[in-house]
């Protein structure tokens, strides 16, 4: 097994060789990958199902178990991502601005690869595809640092994507993965700050945090989600209930899935004995205020649930008199990541808009669509909740740079 070290400097020059290719000669080794994984998608479940296997038996908790697994059908949408990446225009090279200075020099402001860029990542497999299509097709190369849960199922897809590389005429080494399940090596690998240039966490709150905490090298935060749906005095109560539904039950072990509803006290009497009935066959548990107490069954809310991200069939309930009582208990609560209203008002709408703060804020629409591929981007290499650089879907252009480049004919200072 390689050394930290040596994966770093397989990792620089492959960089350099990376950001000589050309958008055709990205493409085709995007296509040629694309089809392997699906050709291959046999011998990639096979692996996959000895990960799940372990995790079940280890006793994880489902919604859990659901990130790791994978299907012919999710292997499709791997394939279908990277396919995606193909159809965006390439960024590098791109002439972000231009001026001319009263010396005579010509400046420019030029798209460039971020160089290495590093993810650290936990149980999800298709995050080893997505993170190599998006850091390939902006010139990046990438070393990978999976969870110890997913390491035979991230080394099946790596495996794959080198073989195709190589085939394609193109360094393998645009890809590599950190084959060592060992803590110690995970920390190590934070440290690398002589040849990765950009670290990006994805994972649950324990991962991010010590990678914030504990990384020399710059990282792009991406947060956890503990995304509110908040329904207006004037929602259209079937829409609320469809968006909820959605939100919360379309895949519960995402940071895009509803966590907690701020009901308006105006439409909760209309509105939750319907939603409960609809919570209820699909069995989630419900933990509500007061107020939500007296009008259905269910578990008194604790403070602590209203920060929770539960990743399970737990929803948490607040009532308001008011859009400004609501808007200060998201901000209160929330990660800065994905919140929606629902409402037919759309001077609510726009308050709510400018005044939530969070990377992705919706009028009527599920907190599910905060997603890469569904803003466009094709994959995506995270969610950043945080403020510099990128924030939200990181697609192709969030993992570049710029320079300047100076032309003169002869100017001395």
């Amino acid at each position: 097994m390689e050394t930290l070290a040596q994966l770093g400097k397989n990792a620089v020059a492959a960089k350099y060789e990376l950001q000589k290719l050309s958008a055709d000669k990205k493409n085709a080794g995007l296509l040629a990958v694309a089809q392997a994984l699906v050709a291959d998608s046999a011998l990639i479940l096979a692996e996959n199902e000895k990960d799940v296997a372990a995790a079940e038996e280890k006793g994880m908790h489902p919604g859990l178990v659901d990130r790791l697994r994978l299907t012919d059908e999710r292997i499709k949408g791997m394939a279908e991502g990277l396919k995606q990446v193909v159809d965006l225009e390439d960024p590098i090279g791109e002439v972000i601005e231009t001026f001319k200075r009263p010396n005579g020099l010509f400046i420019e402001k030029r798209r460039v690869p971020m160089g290495v860029i590093g993810i650290i990542y936990e149980s999800r497999p298709n995050v080893t595809a997505d993170a190599f299509g998006l850091c390939f097709k902006s010139g990046n190369a990438v070393i990978l640092k999976g969870g110890s849960d997913a390491i035979c199922s991230n080394s099946a897809i790596t495996n794959v994507i080198r073989e195709t590389l190589r085939a394609e005429g193109i360094t393998e080494n645009a890809v590599q993965l950190i084959a060592s399940t060992d803590r110690a090596v995970t920390q190590e690998f934070m440290r690398l700050k002589e040849y990765v240039d950009l670290l990006i966490p994805r994972g649950g709150a324990g991962l991010i945090k010590s990678v914030v905490e504990n990384s020399t090298i710059p990282v792009i935060e991406t947060g956890t989600g503990n995304c509110h749906v908040y329904v207006d005095e004037t929602a259209d109560c079937a829409m609320a209930v469809s968006i909820i539904i959605n939100a919360k039950t379309q895949r519960i072990g995402v940071c895009n899935a509803c966590e907690s509803l701020v009901i308006h006290e105006g439409v909760k009497d209309k509105l939750l004995p319907v939603l409960a009935d609809a919570l209820a066959a699909h069995h989630v548990e419900i933990r509500g205020d007061k107020s939500v107490q007296q009008v259905i069954d269910c578990k008194p809310a604790s403070e602590e649930d209203y920060g929770t991200e539960y990743l399970d069939y737990i929803i948490s309930m607040k009532t308001v008199s008011s859009l400004e009582e609501a808007i200060a208990h998201i901000n209160q609560y929330n990660t800065r990541h994905s919140e929606t209203i629902v409402t037919q008002n759309m001077e609510h709408a726009e308050k709510f808009l400018n005044e939530v703060d969070a990377a992705c804020v919706y009028v009527n629409a599920s907190t599910r669509f905060t997603d890469g591929f569904e803003f466009g981007f094709g994959a995506e290499i995270g969610i950043s909740t945080q403020k510099l650089h990128a924030r939200g879907p990181m697609g192709l252009k969030e993992l570049t740079s710029y320079k300047y480049t100076i032309k003169g004919n002869g100017q001395v200072r």
